[in-house]
């Protein structure tokens, strides 16, 4: 195995607190050890975390957002599409991810999107995706696919992953959430949701490339409530590279991960941060800038004006 080369950044100031993430054991899947941070700025002053993962047939960008950062993680929309740089920029976000599924033809979503407790996007309002007979059979899968909540539970705000149709606590109010999938982690959930489909052992729809190396994008939560984004880049000199869907699972537990799920990847797959976007797909060596439907920000708290 290859040993991961990491550079490591840390997002200073924002009236935000700093903390650490612990550096991860990456999967023989993953063909990387575990990397070594580099030290950037003093302990007491960290929140926010960005490494970068040289792998042997990718490099894997992620960040990392501790529970006690002073930061809410909240979807956005875009009317039509746009590049993730745009989008970020609009909000005043600290950091961006791509997010769900939408439609390139009509540019309407096929992932459901909720922000302040309205829905702000909804599948059902695609009709390319709603009187598709082709899809048909996976319809109800389609509409019931994961993903990432925000909660207000009394003063505490709690994140989750969890299917559409899930009914939350009593004692939580739902606020934002964005969907994708499948589930990743603590279950793949690929066939609940419509993403793949085997009939007398044949693949009959995998709309994913599951089995494939491409450029792709995850968000998971860990056990301290940490929650990482993921974004896979494929190497500039390699047209055939990436990951598979079950090496991004793998590599995601090497980082602590105890929920995931899948982004839009391929060309969607994008990271905003610090003001450079970095672009998944690669063509003819060039990374591919693709506009897209919505996407997850990272912004700050504001405090209440006295």
């Amino acid at each position: 195995m290859h040993k991961a080369q990491m550079r490591s950044f840390i997002l200073i100031g924002i009236g935000v607190s700093l903390v650490a993430c612990r550096s991860p054991t990456p999967s023989s899947s993953a063909q990387s050890k575990a990397p070594t941070a580099i030290a950037a700025s003093p302990p007491a002053a960290q929140t926010i975390e960005y490494k970068v993962y040289t792998l042997a047939q990718s490099v894997v960008h992620a960040v990392s957002i501790p529970p006690q950062s002073q930061v809410l993680i909240t979807p956005a929309v875009s009317g039509t599409v746009e590049p993730l740089k745009e989008l970020a920029q609009r909000y005043g976000a600290i950091a961006a991810i791509n997010g769900g599924y939408f439609d390139p033809e009509n540019q309407k979503t096929i992932s459901a999107v909720t922000l302040q407790e309205n829905a702000i996007a909804k599948p059902e309002d695609n009709p390319r995706l709603m009187t598709n007979l082709d899809l048909l059979p996976y319809l109800d899968k389609i509409l019931n696919r994961s993903e990432f909540r925000r909660y207000q539970c009394g003063k505490v705000v709690q994140y989750a992953i969890t299917r559409r149709q899930t009914v939350p606590r009593a004692d939580c109010q739902l606020q934002d959430s964005l969907g994708a999938g499948p589930q990743l982690l603590p279950n793949a959930t690929l066939k609940e949701e419509g993403f793949l489909e085997i009939r007398s052992q044949k693949v009959v729809r995998d709309p994913l490339g599951i089995n494939q190396l491409n450029a792709r994008s995850a968000i998971g939560i860990t056990r301290n409530n940490t929650i990482i984004w993921v974004m896979v880049a494929q190497k500039p000199d390699r047209a055939n590279s990436g990951m598979t869907v079950q090496e991004l699972t793998d590599f995601m537990k090497t980082l602590g991960v105890e929920q995931a799920m899948n982004l839009d990847g391929g060309s969607s797959s994008s990271l905003y941060y610090q003001g450079k976007t970095i672009h998944g797909k690669v063509n003819d060596g060039k990374p591919i800038q693709r506009s897209i439907k919505s996407a997850l920000l990272i912004q700050p708290i504001k405090k209440p004006e006295k």
